[in-house]
């Protein structure tokens, strides 16, 4: 486990952390979709050209575990995170074909200390990955809930 760099009192509305990137392999893709989502265009090559995506894709959720890993290495691991109560949306834009290389940001939209859990804060995220020629291929929003380095009474309360 690293050492906290990241509190609450650090996810400035605005401020943007990056992702750490991700390689997608053929065989990693194979390997999700066979225990997770084992849809043809998943699964082998010539079925993910026969589809609409148009080569052998990860599955969206795929994309997603592949997202979380990329968020824990590019800066989750720094922070003073206590998990998330969920996801508000995600929305996956454009396949992620074998070979791509994965990248992003996470960009913080809104921050706010809880009454109800003193010294934690709420910080809601836009997530933005891309695959190497800057498209974006995935979308979401969550909060997460960040320890306060500061004592919570120091701190205004709302929420």
């Amino acid at each position: 486990m690293s050492a906290i760099e990241f509190h609450f009192e650090d996810f400035e509305t605005g401020r943007v952390f990056a992702l750490a990137s991700a390689k997608v392999t053929a065989e990693a893709i194979i390997a999700f979709a066979s225990e997770f989502d084992p849809q043809p265009m998943h699964l082998s090559e010539e079925a993910g050209k026969a589809s609409i995506l148009g080569g052998l894709s990860a599955s969206g959720w795929h994309t997603a575990s592949l997202f979380m890993r990329m968020m824990y290495d590019g800066w989750l691991s720094r922070s003073s995170s206590e998990g998330s109560p969920g996801i508000e949306y995600m929305e996956w834009k454009k396949p992620v074909l074998a070979g791509d290389t994965l990248s992003g940001r996470s960009t913080v939209i809104e921050a706010r200390t809880l009454r109800s859990k003193p010294g934690i804060g709420l910080v809601k995220f836009l997530h933005e990955v891309e695959n190497q020629r800057g498209e974006v291929v995935m979308r979401g929003e969550n909060p997460i809930m960040m320890r306060l380095r500061a004592p919570a009474s120091e701190v205004p309360a709302c929420g």
